[in-house]
């Protein structure tokens, strides 16, 4: 079993998210969720932080870690360090004396603690009334910070921050070997996240200057060895056309990932925005069979036609 510790402000989403990099996730508390298997795509998961071996879980502050791995059964030799974490500030622990007791109980059994580069590393988080302890596995890739929308080549207003990006290529079903279709990709923020972790993307626009600017972005960020930890960037391209009438085959993609026009910064030529959404829909729905769309309304009667 393994625990996994989320980020950002929705718990649901982040679980959601950490399904396509785990098996069997539920949530545990605060910031916490468990997970019966991981993958390695734990490393491209926007809003999950680490993937660690469980220990146990209990009920209680520092004294309750502390017997929970008193009575625990450690098969690891080398060198450990522990790290406390007040999740989300809803615990109300001392950090500091959690790591100093739960430091003590390892060093009693003949461990010595390296703070700098340890072999081993115990994360003890206090989440509500629950503590779990776990051995550190796998850390996702935190890089996002290098791909904000205003600092690529091609820049414009609206544009999906790449944490929620990643998040949403994700959920859909970026992977090493999936094909992801953007019918609608803008400057092509989403698809870079696809193709980080691995995917094959097409973007599609309607405006040659989001098409043109799409690839310039495309070229800007993939082209290369990619980002370490992850996977070789997947291959791209961009074409310019209408997001309702496709030149693609039936099945020419594994996922989609588009972000509906919303607000006055959307350019939407001679129709409604309703008319669009729904057709865009159907049109996808022919070209691959899994989808996420990120939108500022409910779209479940087009999305079920």
């Amino acid at each position: 079993m393994y625990l996994l510790e989320l980020g950002g402000e929705d718990d649901a989403f982040a679980a959601r998210e950490a399904a396509s990099a785990c098996t069997d996730v539920t949530r545990l508390a605060p910031g916490l969720a468990t997970a019966r298997g991981v993958t390695d795509r734990i490393r491209g998961l926007a809003y999950t932080h680490a993937a660690s071996e469980l220990v146990g879980t209990a009920e209680g502050g520092v004294d309750a870690a502390v017997a929970l791995l008193d009575a625990a059964g450690i098969d690891r030799t080398g060198t450990v360090a522990v790290r406390a974490r007040d999740v989300q500030g809803t615990a109300g622990v001392s950090t500091q004396r959690a790591e100093r007791d739960l430091g003590g109980v390892l060093t009693d059994r003949g461990f010595a603690v390296d703070l700098d580069a340890p072999d081993h590393e115990l994360r003890a988080l206090f989440a509500g009334e629950t503590v779990a302890l776990a051995w550190l596995e796998l850390e996702s890739v935190r890089d996002f910070g290098t791909r904000r929308p205003t600092d690529k080549p091609f820049f414009q207003p609206g544009s999906m921050e790449p944490l929620l990006a990643r998040a949403v290529a994700n959920i859909a079903g970026a992977r090493p070997g999936r094909i992801v279709l953007d019918p609608m990709c803008g400057t092509g923020g989403g698809l870079i996240e696809a193709a980080l972790v691995g995917a094959d993307v097409l973007g599609n626009d309607a405006q040659w200057k989001m098409s043109h600017g799409a690839a310039e972005n495309f070229a800007h960020y993939l082209d290369g060895d990619g980002v370490a930890g992850l996977p070789t960037p997947g291959r791209y391209d961009v074409i310019r056309g209408d997001a309702t009438r496709l030149p693609l085959r039936v099945g020419a993609a594994d996922c989609v990932v588009f972000d509906a026009p919303y607000g006055r910064q959307s350019k939407i030529a001679n129709r409604s925005l309703s008319g669009l959404v729904t057709d865009a829909l159907a049109e996808t729905a022919r070209i691959a069979d899994r989808g996420v769309l990120v939108c500022d309304r409910a779209w479940d009667d087009a999305a079920l036609r």
